[in-house]
């Protein structure tokens, strides 16, 4: 036996709790993981809360990610005591998640715990670090140089705004940060932004072209945040879009895309090829300050998680919440 959190639904009520689960019940998988952390992400959230239908089946572990020891393996890939993490791959959505002391998984959707991190502090990063670094990695990729000029990063509080705004600082980057917490700038400044901004001045309804400010925008909020940021952007300058936190409809015009060159790039984390997701791992390892990963993370119980979710979605958190599946 093991706990997990649950989500059940019954005559169209969600239920939420921590229960004791039977390891015959478990998915069909090949590798056989003890987990020791996970971590809260928007995603989670909106699959405890029941605001969104992100849940898929029923019953449900949620958790889309989570780092722990290989304890049984019927793969050539990974053998017993693998340190290994999971970002995406749809679980905590149709297959079981990270919110339990195990989980059963495909070989492929492992990857090795980079060597500089334990696991607690990989889960410290999770999905919302790992998205952070896919957007630094396609930026870069798309030709981005500091001469360029400042970086936007907004729902910087936020996990993926913080990583960003730590991973963008340590490549030498003028980060400014747009967020709706002005109790946060102190924060902010300690990853290595350099100027804040407040959030409404992005996010209500604004021209398809206006004042060029930014060479490249991480935007994990949608809505009229992404669509003023492209209009902002400069000439030939990178937008990488990754969330929506403010909605998923985008009420911009091709303007800044057919006058400016702006490029719109998608970042996708759930099934991103390992390929993709290595570099972005690498970086992570490589750049990312130890002391800032605990800046910005706390850890709660299991039990509390749930709590924690609610309060993500309501905009609460600030940083990352690392979930301790063991206490």
């Amino acid at each position: 036996m093991f706990k997990a959190i649950l989500i059940n639904k019954q005559d169209g009520a969600q239920s939420v709790q921590v229960a004791d689960v039977d390891d015959a019940q478990l998915p069909d998988a090949p590798v056989t993981v003890r987990v020791e952390f996970s971590t809260i992400n928007y995603k989670d959230g909106l699959a405890i809360t029941g605001k969104s239908p992100v849940v898929r089946k029923f019953p449900m572990v949620p958790g889309i990610d989570f780092a722990g020891v290989v304890e049984a393996s019927k793969s050539d890939a990974w053998k017993p005591g693998d340190r290994v993490l999971l970002n995406g791959w749809g679980v905590g959505e149709g297959h079981w998640g990270g919110f339990a002391q195990k989980a059963r998984v495909n070989a492929e959707w492992l990857q090795r715990v980079p060597d500089r991190f334990n696991n607690q502090q990989a889960m410290a990063i999770g999905t919302a670090g790992y998205t952070a670094a896919l957007c630094v990695e396609a930026l870069v990729k798309g030709g981005l140089t500091k001469e360029r000029g400042e970086v936007l990063v907004t729902g910087a509080s936020g996990g993926v705004g913080s990583v960003a705004i730590a991973l963008l600082a340590k490549a030498g980057f003028n980060v400014v940060a747009s967020t709706g917490k002005a109790s946060e700038a102190d924060y902010l400044k300690a990853l290595g932004a350099t100027s804040i901004i407040d959030r409404n001045e992005l996010s209500a309804a604004g021209k398809p072209m206006q004042k060029e400010r930014w060479a490249a925008v991480v935007d994990s909020v949608g809505s009229h945040t992404l669509a003023n940021a492209c209009a902002q952007t400069k000439y030939r300058g990178l937008v990488a879009a990754c969330g929506l936190a403010q909605g998923m409809d985008f009420p911009a015009s091709v303007a800044p895309f057919i006058l400016r060159g702006v490029s719109l790039l998608g970042i996708d984390s759930v099934m991103a090829p390992s390929d993709v997701r290595k570099p972005a791992w690498d970086r992570l390892a490589r750049d990312l300050d130890i002391a800032a990963i605990e800046r910005i993370s706390k850890v709660v119980t299991l039990s509390e998680a749930i709590g924690a979710a609610q309060d993500i979605v309501a905009g609460k958190i600030r940083g990352r919440i690392v979930v301790d599946v063991n206490r």
